[in-house]
């Protein structure tokens, strides 16, 4: 490990190895990958920099910093699947770096080195690099806000500058996702003043200075905006801001729970780790603070996300770096022999690695021998997906056998560090292998039947839309333009109004009677779940 992991260089050169491989080699998916990319697409087509819009209409849900990465991205490679994963490769990159760097300087070298590991080693963190969505983004500017907040809790000098630097990536934080960042900086600075006896750490003079940079930050697109089409967009975005907290937006309302669950097995085994690491007690005053900021962040983000009620895979994705760090230096504690893991924890840790293990090597089997059991399946559109005609082989379950390898061996083995380094070695393959095999499978099921329709769209004059559920593919993928026609907003001027222009549709096949019924729309083909239709407009019939 001191070799691959020697320096800032061998990170940088392991981090482009695992992360920039594939990245282009399965479509983009709905919803979260595809909107980003398409608002990125539109700026460009409409040289709008200034407002995210999706279908050429104003987009109030997210400010534009990572789309405006992502335009960068597809200057330089083109519109396509590479160019909007990439502005996270890169961000990859930059926190395996980070991390080394701050486990070196307020650790030691070999704590860096197993946080950097870890981060490789767990799955969730690892292909989230590998995916086109803003929270790696955003969850760097939250860490290295945090970070240098941190160094205002220790007597240091230079404390402007330090105030300074919160302000700044908190102000980039905000204009790429929004002032939800400010919330967790809040909720977090405020919880280490209580369980730091209300000493508060700063003066007047540093908070002036982090209100002020965040301020200048973040006018540079909310005041601009303000200033130059007046409160609309500040207004609904309040508002979207509003209903994700308090209604389960989009389909998304999960138990209280949820997050608990996801991080307890989307970052296996590092959460096992991390139930001990809480526990450790650390040496200097600086480790301490450090291990303080990491903790509350980790539980101010769990809780606040648990509390909200939609709730997605990656809203609670900023643990991820304090729930690594904890697990780091647990793992450092480890092979010092300073600690042991108790029975139950390696308990938890064999059982859900088999199980992670055993499923991952079981989908390829089971989807080989899909025509026992698919007739089973009760809803019509996940029983259409997986007619998808996808060739499975048993080697597809290589990282799977990889990852059971690991586990196994850490249960067996008596060398803690070799054991671990095994473990988090075959997690890093694992994922990998399942970004590149197993990844565009699921994806050939699931949408690729109606991403090939709407390329095959490009070019044409038309209205391409889907009819009874939400997509962004249709506009991405056919590349379209802007329509003077505004009606074309209004899915059933689509269908039955008096349209100007051809019209292609895509429904799932549970919605499909409805366009049947339609006089003049005509049905192309149905596939894997999907049902087309095209229909004419009166110019187009009399030609």
């Amino acid at each position: 490990m001191k070799i691959i992991l020697k320096n800032e260089w061998t990170i940088a050169l392991l981090a482009i190895i695992l992360f920039m491989p594939f990245l282009g080699h399965v479509h983009l998916f709905d919803w979260d990958e595809i909107n980003f990319a398409e608002s990125a697409r539109e700026m460009m087509v409409s040289h709008n920099y200034f407002s995210v819009q999706i279908n050429f209409q104003r987009f109030w849900e997210k400010p534009p910093l990572f789309f405006w990465l992502q335009v960068v991205s597809m200057r330089i490679f083109g519109v396509n699947e590479f160019a909007a994963r990439f502005p996270n490769a890169v961000c990859g990159i930059v926190t395996l770096v980070l991390i080394f760097r701050i486990g070196k300087k307020i650790f030691n070298e070999n704590v860096a080195r197993i946080w950097v590991m870890i981060y490789l080693g767990t799955i969730l963190t690892f292909l989230y690099f590998k995916s086109g969505i803003i929270d790696p983004c955003f969850n760097l500017f939250i860490i290295l806000s945090i970070y240098h907040f941190y160094f205002l809790t220790l007597n240091t000098t230079n404390r402007i500058k330090y105030a300074f630097l919160v302000g700044l990536f908190l102000g980039l934080a905000v204009l790429t996702k929004g002032p939800v960042a400010i919330v967790i900086a809040l909720l977090s600075y405020g919880t280490y003043v209580l369980t730091s006896r209300f000493k508060f750490f700063i003066n007047w003079k540093e908070l002036l200075t982090i209100i002020i940079t965040i301020t200048a930050v973040c006018f540079l697109w909310f005041g601009v905006d303000l200033v130059k089409n007046g409160p609309w967009f500040l207004i609904q975005f309040i508002e979207y801001q509003i209903r994700l907290f308090s209604t389960s937006e989009a389909d998304h309302g999960e138990p209280f729970f949820y997050h608990w669950w996801v991080l307890l097995i989307g970052c296996f085994p590092a959460s096992v780790f991390f139930m001990r690491g809480q526990f450790i007690t650390v040496n200097t005053p600086q480790q301490k603070a450090l291990k303080k900021w990491m903790l509350i962040l980790f539980w101010v983000t769990l809780i606040l996300f648990s509390i909200v009620k939609t709730k997605i895979v990656h809203y609670s994705s900023l643990c991820w770096f304090p729930l690594t760090f904890i697990a780091a230096i647990c793992i450092n504690d480890l092979w010092e022999r300073k600690i042991e893991l108790n029975s139950w924890l390696k308990g938890l840790l064999g059982l859900i690695g088999i199980i992670m293990s055993i499923a991952i090597t079981a989908v390829p089997f089971v989807m080989m021998h899909k025509d026992m059991w698919i007739d089973k399946v009760q809803d019509v559109f996940a029983k259409g997906n997986l007619q998808a005609d996808v060739h499975w082989a048993w080697t597809d379950s290589i990282g799977g056998i990889i990852l059971l390898i690991g586990v196994l061996t850490y249960l067996i083995s008596k060398n803690q560090r070799q054991k671990t380094i095994i473990l988090f070695c075959s997690l890093t393959i694992c994922s990998f292998l399942t970004s590149v095999i197993i990844a565009p499978k699921i994806e050939a099921i699931s949408q690729r039947a109606n991403i090939e329709f709407f390329e095959a769209q490009q070019g044409k004059d038309a209205y391409v839309e889907t009819v009874g559920y939400k997509s962004y593919a249709q506009y991405f993928y056919s590349k379209s333009m802007p329509h003077e026609n505004k009606n074309e907003l209004n899915n059933e001027w689509l269908i039955h109004g008096n349209i100007d222009k051809p019209t292609y549709l895509s429904a799932k096949i549970q919605d499909a009677e409805r366009l049947d019924t339609v006089t003049g729309i005509i049905k192309l083909y149905k596939k894997n779940g999907f049902a087309f239709y095209e229909r004419l407009s009166m110019d187009s019939l009399k030609r």
